[in-house]
């Protein structure tokens, strides 16, 4: 067999755990199983042919599991990926301290000072494994037309093809590890659960975080449930006698695919957690998003945040921002109005679903965890992010300072005393001046349970998820968008959403600073046509019996700089006096002291925001230049939506088409054209 005599690589986690593992006795017979261009989950039906006696002689039959479907789908990748061990997760706590204790001595986690970062670790990626990989991930729909413009599509049997290839003993002197996990609380209708296999015990550790793994989840799959199939392989096998690295990854063969029709992902090559996390932006977007089109739902790339007022009253409101705009900032929002209070259901997605009840969107944050950007994140911008991350953190390409702490750029005005390792291990030190390259990555991340942040919203966890009152878009604006709008209606709201742009950021490969179109921050993440997307949107109103009880929709624009190239909103937690302002439209919609109604849609007239304590900051004619209408301006916005709109041809909504006809119109028409 592949890798035979290798049991002394076996941990004493494996040792003690022997009821989810079992050592592969001998090579089960070598299937192609890309062959015939099925889901795997087919494909493995062909190991229902083998005996009794010699199908229980394998690791997948020592499942703890009755699910057939399951075990035989955990068979058919074992066969391919020829791994030395199988080892089910259970999601102890036993189990993750084993898999960090092991990750520390092989030096991939290094153990954070017990004093000031009690039960955090930082690990160092390959230099070239730092950031979701969009020019590697794909969308493989039979027809190309359903996977769209914006995504990449290869014919999915020429994937399957190169897939086989990529994958066919790459976990060789490896462990597979299966992680059955639940997108969601477990049991709750909202939920979806996956399983994935890897062979990278870091993997495991950061979705223990970030999901809910484990018996649990095999208890609510029960015999026959639908999941998910997620393949995971770092892609560099181990052959004997060969040293693994620290950081093992594949990145000229790196691929992240997704079936949509048969709810397949296969990732090769990376170990980053967008790459990786299977759970996360590949299932709980890509192909949720599919799954929500079909169902009648929705699979967002939004934060989700309670708030509440001094009242008392409670409002909970979602929020789409491209990555490293500011979601988790927003969602952990400590405000500086008195008597108000954000707490965070979610930072990163939210599933919603209409309640035929009351017509009103309900959701849940399918994560479990913040993975979260470091570079930027102080006490500043963050003070509750800095709280929650003070303990028990996985801190990923960020700089170690001879504390034993952590530090990024943006942590503090200035770089730490001492000596300091950045995140590709080069030390430095104060005496070499603050000038050069950042000393953490600027996509350098922490990876935390959402369970330890101290304003954690009290239904977080809620099954039934929470209703949702306000959408808010919002992206990297230094010119022409104004603080905050409202749309005049939901159709203008989705053609607000369809036009959001943003400066590039660093949590994707390309070139910061550059401007694209990022239609509801999901540019990256939908699973299918967006122009689909969009006539899915448009579609909600016609499925709920009372339309006025969606959600209201509104825009923000946190980065709007000055003639000198300075910010001149406050931001942070001075961000609180834009969601009032937005309570203050949802309580009292008619109140035409609020607002003043432009071309683009509601904007606050500039005493209907409450200003108190911050008059010196925002004197003079900054105000009004931050609400601000430029006519000119935004008929050029017009323009570059109309272009970037033509790329979706005929699924282009003919709704939205006439919202922009008549948002063109309202502008020159304000303009005296």
């Amino acid at each position: 067999m592949a890798g035979k005599g290798r049991a002394q690589l076996r941990s004493p986690l494996f040792a003690s755990q022997t009821r989810f593992l079992g050592a592969i006795s001998k090579p089960v017979a070598r299937q192609t199983l890309f062959a015939s261009h099925t889901s795997p989950i087919s494909a493995s039906a062909t190991f229902q042919q083998h005996s009794h006696d010699e199908a229980h002689s394998h690791d997948a039959y020592a499942a703890p599991t009755s699910h057939t479907k399951l075990v035989n789908w955990v068979r058919a990748q074992q066969t391919l990926l020829e791994p030395d061990h199988v080892h089910w997760c259970d999601g102890s706590q036993e189990e993750f301290d084993g898999l960090v204790k092991n990750l520390v001595d092989k030096g991939v986690m290094i153990p954070l000072d017990s004093k000031l970062r009690p039960g955090s670790y930082l690990t160092r990626t390959d230099p070239a494994d730092v950031a979701r990989s969009e020019s590697s991930t794909f969308i493989c729909s039979r027809q190309q037309i359903d996977a769209g413009p914006t995504n990449n599509w290869v014919d999915p049997n020429e994937m399957r093809v190169e897939l086989e290839k990529s994958f066919r003993g790459s976990m060789r002197g490896r462990t597979m590890y299966v992680i059955p996990f639940s997108m969601g609380p477990i049991g709750s209708p909202l939920a979806r659960v996956g399983v994935q296999v890897t062979d990278s015990p870091f993997v495991v550790v950061n979705m223990r975080i970030m999901t809910r793994i484990g018996r649990p989840v095999l208890d609510v799959l029960g015999r026959d449930k639908e999941f998910v199939p997620c393949v995971h392989s770092v892609g560099k096998p181990l052959e004997p006698g060969d040293k693994d690295v620290l950081w093992p990854c594949n990145i000229p063969q790196r691929k992240v695919v997704h079936f949509p029709e048969s709810r397949e992902i296969w990732s090769f090559g990376s170990g980053y957690g967008g790459n990786s996390l299977l759970g996360k932006k590949c299932l709980a977007l890509r192909i949720a998003s599919v799954m929500a089109r079909d169902e009648g739902s929705l699979a967002e790339h939004m934060l989700i945040l309670g708030l509440t007022n001094p009242a008392g009253k409670k409002y909970y409101i979602v929020a789409a921002f491209p990555s490293a705009c500011g979601k988790t900032n927003l969602a952990m929002l400590k405000p500086t109005l008195p008597g108000w209070k954000v707490q965070v259901v979610g930072d990163d997605i939210n599933w919603m679903k209409y309640n035929p009840k009351d017509s009103r969107l309900y959701a849940i944050n399918p994560e479990a965890g913040f993975f979260g950007v470091a570079p930027g994140t102080s006490v500043k911008t963050n003070p509750n992010a800095m709280d929650t991350i003070r303990k028990n953190t996985v801190f990923t390409n960020v700089a170690l300072t001879d504390k034993g702490d952590v530090w990024w750029e943006g942590m503090t005005k200035t770089r730490p005393e001492g000596k300091v390792v950045s995140w590709k291990g080069e030390v430095w030190d104060s005496s070499m001046g603050d000038k050069g390259t950042p000393l953490a990555h600027p996509n350098s991340r922490f990876t935390v349970s959402l369970d330890q942040c101290e304003v954690k919203d009290p239904a977080w966890n809620d099954p039934n998820g929470v209703p949702i009152s306000a959408i808010i878009f919002g992206g990297r604006r230094e010119t022409t968008v104004p603080l905050v709008f409202q749309a005049k209606d939901w159709n203008h709201g989705v053609l607000v959403g369809a036009s959001v742009a943003s400066e590039k950021t660093a949590a994707a490969d390309g070139d910061v600073g550059q401007l694209r179109f990022d239609p509801f921050a999901m540019l990256p993440f939908a699973g299918y046509n967006m122009g689909d997307y969009f006539n899915h949107w448009l579609s909600m109103p016609d499925r709920v019996k009372d339309p006025s009880n969606l959600p209201k929709v509104f825009h923000v624009n946190w980065f709007r700089k000055d003639a000198k190239g300075s910010f001149m909103w406050p931001g942070f937690g001075e961000n609180s006096r834009v969601l009032k302002w937005i309570v203050d439209r949802l309580e009292h919609p008619e109140d035409k002291s609020l607002y003043t109604s432009t071309p683009i849609g509601f904007v606050p007239k500039p005493e209907s925001l409450d200003l108190t304590g911050i008059e010196e900051q925002v004197k003079g004619d900054v105000m009004e230049n931050l609400l601000k209408v430029d006519t000119q301006a935004y008929l050029s916005e017009v323009q570059k939506a109309r272009d970037y709109f033509k790329r979706f041809g005929d699924r282009f909504p003919a709704k939205l088409t006439k919202e922009l006809d008549g948002l063109e119109e309202r502008l020159k028409k304000n303009q005296g054209v």
